[in-house]
């Protein structure tokens, strides 16, 4: 029953519509002892031949006032009960939502994809069957229970009703020792279930990678053995389940076969009427329903709470990224001035940043250039606040970026990683991603920034094309440039592109820098890139290497000093000139 103390909030908050329910529901069982006692009566008329047609028609029109009532009163608490239960969905399903939207780079690196998403669907669903199911069956069994077991006490015979009640205590210890099992059994099958789902979501996200390298068969295997784990587990389940009904079954098997030799007896005797012992038979079957409730409830709420249980724990995860109370709420203006002497990620102990300083002038555009795994991101990483522990700081117009508010700073940084993860709508919808409510003029604007305008309107739909699933159905340019136009449609005070012209060619590269150049004379732009062509015009270039900075200065000053800037621009020079020889 702890599961309900868990919810009880829920159950505080919306306690008008539940005791409503409750109430209606108590009604239908005592209304439900009628119909028996009426049977029991025309029985004994029958026997005695004393019944007439009118009395007949008396006792079945009751029956059918009965039949009414319960429908209109099952509708009431079904609409309470039910109805509200969903509400409870709604809102934690909001919860994690908003959780997920606030947690930090680790956690997501903790949690994976389709494992979050089983505790939004199947975890929810437990939860939810507690709220509806789990009250109903309560309060049914009980009410009903209570209700029949007083009508046998008072309408029939009070010994008949104790022998029926003696096999009661068993079954709640059984109930007891099942339930405990089936917490187990299921917290195990949920988590199966999220391994499956996480395994599931990631094949069909990299679909295209494992056609490529024809790994369908190892991935159908793998999938396959994920889904025997699934079946395996909830095997245990289904199996400790279905001893329920077996043993509530043989339960209420000995309280029939102690009432048929007891009552028989009384009734041979003339201690009650053939219809009183047909009345309390029929009571007995009324019992068997709260008997199975019993069951099936322990079952109900075992589920529910393991995923409870499981959605708590995600919820009680905390960012790590805290603003303060006294937060920064100007948008960031002004220089950018960064100081890094170390940074090492939570989950390693080797630095990825060591010594990294630069001074950026309000309108400048900084260059940052190095091989794979140099840093780059990282410092990215750290610029966005994405982690908050390291040695040093990053300051905007003279302020610590971990006193600003995350929406003072982030509403102000437009970032183009190097993935570019497109939504799945429109490309107009796409690029006025940040404010909806954008014109479509600039919208256009934005992309002829990004030299993406002619190529859209080669399109069927033009800006209504739909781009598929994470952009699937244009080409890794075409996604660039549009995530840049997504990027500068807020107008944001600093720009990060992070190797994001990677996918076009040099003459697209060049009108978009020159755009970017005229757009953003009074903004700061930071451009970190494998091409040189992509920074020589930045006031001025950093080179990095295993997280240090190895060189700096303006393009002709690292030409001058004869060292890996120097090398790779000549490298990428020959082989411009190599590609543009194949093409005459």
């Amino acid at each position: 029953m702890g599961i309900f103390k868990k919810l009880g909030w829920f159950f505080k908050q919306e306690k008008k519509a539940y005791i409503s329910g409750v109430i209606a529901l108590f009604i239908v069982s005592i209304i439900a002892l009628l119909p028996p006692r009426i049977i029991g009566i025309i029985v004994d008329q029958i026997a005695s031949q004393t019944i007439t047609m009118q009395s007949l028609i008396m006792w079945v029109s009751l029956l059918g006032a009965t039949a009414v009532a319960q429908y209109l009163l099952r509708y009431i608490w079904r609409i309470n009960i039910f109805g509200t239960a969903s509400k409870l969905e709604r809102i934690i399903r909001t919860q994690l939502y908003q959780h997920f939207t606030e947690m930090d780079k680790h956690f997501f690196q903790r949690y994976r994809t389709g494992d979050l998403m089983a505790h939004a669907t199947n975890d929810l669903r437990a939860i939810r069957m507690v709220a509806a199911g789990g009250i109903l069956t309560l309060a049914d069994s009980v009410s009903t229970g209570s209700a029949t077991i007083i009508a046998m006490f008072l309408v029939v015979d009070w010994r008949l009703a104790l022998l029926a009640l003696i096999p009661l205590p068993l079954l709640a210890l059984c109930s007891r020792i099942l339930g405990t099992k089936i917490h187990k059994s299921f917290r195990e099958a949920q988590a199966a279930f999220s391994h499956l789902n996480d395994k599931t979501q990631e094949s069909v996200s990299g679909m295209k990678v494992i056609k490529t390298f024809g790994q369908e068969t190892e991935d159908i295997q793998e999938f396959k053995e994920k889904t025997a784990q699934v079946v395996k587990e909830n095997k245990k389940v289904y199996i400790v389940d279905s001893l329920f009904d077996p043993v509530i079954t043989i339960i209420t098997g000995m309280s029939y076969v102690l009432t048929m030799i007891l009552g028989g007896s009384f009734v041979i005797n003339e201690v009650i009427s053939i219809g009183e012992f047909v009345t309390f038979f029929t009571y007995i079957s009324m019992l068997t329903w709260p008997m199975l409730a019993v069951g099936r409830l322990f079952n109900i709420l075992e589920r529910g709470s393991a995923s409870y249980d499981r959605i708590r724990e995600l919820l009680n995860n905390k960012s790590s990224i805290q603003e303060n109370t006294s937060a920064v709420t100007t948008p960031i203006s002004g220089n950018v001035d960064v100081t890094i002497q170390k940074f090492t990620y939570p989950s390693s102990d080797k630095a990825v940043l060591s010594d990294v300083h630069f001074h950026l002038v309000k309108g400048q555009t900084l260059g940052i250039v190095g091989k794979t795994g140099s840093g780059k991101t990282s410092l990215f990483e750290l610029m966005l606040r994405e982690y908050d522990h390291y040695e040093g700081t990053i300051l905007y117009g003279g302020t610590d970026i971990r006193d600003y508010s995350l929406d003072a700073l982030l509403k102000r940084i437009g970032y183009v990683p190097q993935d570019n993860f497109l939504f799945s709508d429109t490309i107009a919808g796409n690029i006025r991603f940040a404010d909806p409510n954008l014109s479509m003029a600039e919208v256009e604007r934005a992309a002829k920034l990004t030299a993406i305008h002619q190529d859209i309107l080669e399109m069927p739909q033009q800006y209504e094309t739909e781009v598929g699933e994470r952009g699937v159905s244009l080409s890794g340019g075409q996604k660039q440039r549009i995530s840049i136009a997504r990027a500068l449609i807020t107008n944001p005070e600093l720009l990060i592109l992070d190797d994001a012209l990677s996918a076009v060619d040099a003459k697209t590269e060049e009108k978009i820098l020159s755009a970017l150049k005229d757009e953003r004379s009074d903004q700061t732009t930071i451009i970190a890139a494998h091409r040189i062509s992509s920074v020589m015009h930045a006031q001025e270039i950093l080179v990095l290497e295993d997280g240090r900075v190895i060189e700096r200065g303006t393009h002709e000053q690292l030409l001058a000093n004869n060292g890996w800037y120097k090398e790779m621009y000549e490298q990428q020079q020959l082989e411009q000139q190599i590609e543009g020889g194949a093409v005459k």
